[in-house]
């Protein structure tokens, strides 16, 4: 479920306590998370909702101006029934201190491990580096136009970042992406042996 950087700021500070989604069943669970720009939100409740039933509260909960705007909102999805989801902040989102973190010894020799273990679970061959690589000399530079300098389809290549992302190695920017200090930290002692 895609969330703005403020509406996910607002589910932290506590001012935004429910999304509404229109779908035609609920893509998400209550207990699930996700992580957000704003760290990690838990799913409190999924509820199918009546269109009349909104109240200027409801708004207020979505952390919008009014009820006019709540009900306008909603009128755009790709499914028949309207869902209120509350949210809550679960926690801090864990990748940001680890891409803050330089890596020991040990870590370098464990991430390497890593990627090594995902370039051989790939049939075309390895890809790990070349991504961080691409990303370094390519910082703040559209997805498609990376994917394409690889001459690879947009979707899988973001699916491939998110990988790297989950070990601390990268971090997205408002476009494209960028190295965290862990992955050029990672990069620079590779370049050296």
């Amino acid at each position: 479920m895609l969330l703005t950087i403020s509406v996910a700021q607002g589910i932290r500070d506590g001012s935004v306590t429910a999304v509404f989604r229109r779908w035609d069943a609920p893509r998400v669970r209550v207990g699930g998370t996700q992580r957000t720009g704003a760290g990690v939100i838990r799913f409190t409740s999924v509820d199918r909702i009546d269109d009349e039933s909104l109240t200027e509260a409801d708004a207020r909960g979505a952390g919008m101006a009014s009820l006019a705007a709540l009900r306008a909102a909603n009128q755009r999805g790709r499914g028949a029934d309207l869902y209120r989801i509350g949210v809550a902040f679960d926690r801090p989102d864990e990748r940001v201190a680890l891409r803050a973190a330089m890596p020991s010894a040990a870590e370098i020799a464990q991430i390497a491990a890593t990627l090594d273990r995902m370039d051989r679970g790939r049939r075309t061959g390895p890809w790990t580096r070349a991504i961080l690589r691409l990303i370094e000399a390519n910082p703040a530079v559209r997805a498609p136009d990376l994917a394409a300098s690889l001459g690879r389809e947009t979707k899988p290549f973001k699916l491939d970042v998110r990988k790297l992302k989950e070990l601390g190695l990268t971090h997205s920017l408002v476009v494209g992406y960028e190295l965290s200090a862990r992955g050029r930290a990672f990069l620079d002692t590779e370049t050296a042996r």
